[in-house]
């Protein structure tokens, strides 16, 4: 019988062998990776082409939403179960934007997690019952002034957000460069049109921004 085949992407070492712990009660079920970085989840599941992804949001290099987008750019089939220790309105549309279709506090892992994947390995969605909560709230409520009026954030496209998280996290033209596989001109080209786009004048003003809208973690 084949196995149905997870990823595992999260930068920190205890929660994914906890998460594989759990995951191994399963004996149709395989782990065939783990991933640290939202960069290394997208190249591992060109790599293991797994059937679900368990994905955290922030992720070194590239967090875990934008690498959903572009796992499922590429691969519209893979499920992505996000696993994250926030939990707000505003986060859950984005990773309904991001196309993921399963959502779960870590705090509830260690009694869901086999659910929601049952869920998911079946293509259908999986959200726990206070985010559906979170959800109806919002869909009942209507769209609030600032859902009307597209943030900033949402005019980037997501290779200039990459281009965000690394230089808030310290990367040089050049580190983003090397990272990317682009050339350092082309990185510089990115980085102005993303400081004229954002009107912002300086990496200090880069990474605030980069924090406020959860690119990267404070």
């Amino acid at each position: 019988m084949r196995k149905f085949k997870i990823l595992i992407a999260d930068d920190h070492e205890i929660v994914r062998k906890g998460l594989r712990a759990i995951l191994s009660s399963r004996p149709d079920w395989e782990v065939v990776g783990e991933s640290v970085s939202g960069r290394e989840a997208v190249e591992d599941v060109r790599l293991h082409k797994p059937n679900l992804v368990i994905m955290d949001i922030g992720m070194p290099e590239l967090n875990g939403l934008d690498a959903t987008r572009l796992v499922l750019k590429e691969f519209p089939g893979t499920e992505i179960l996000i696993l994250t220790m926030h939990e707000s309105e505003q986060l859950i549309r984005e990773v309904l934007d991001a196309g993921a279709r399963g959502y779960m506090l870590k705090s509830d892992a260690g009694k869901d997690l086999i659910v929601a994947i049952e869920a998911l390995r079946n293509h259908k969605p999986y959200f726990t019952t206070r985010v559906s909560e979170l959800v109806l709230t919002g869909y009942l409520r209507g769209p609030s002034r600032s859902d009307e009026e597209p943030a900033t954030f949402s005019r980037l496209t997501v290779r200039e957000r990459e281009i965000v998280q690394l230089l808030a996290e310290g990367k040089s033209n050049k580190e983003v460069a090397s990272a990317l596989k682009i050339s350092v001109k082309t990185a510089e080209t990115h980085r102005s049109r993303i400081m004229a786009k954002l009107q912002i004048r300086s990496i200090g003003e880069l990474v605030r921004y980069a924090v406020r809208n959860g690119i990267v973690e404070a």
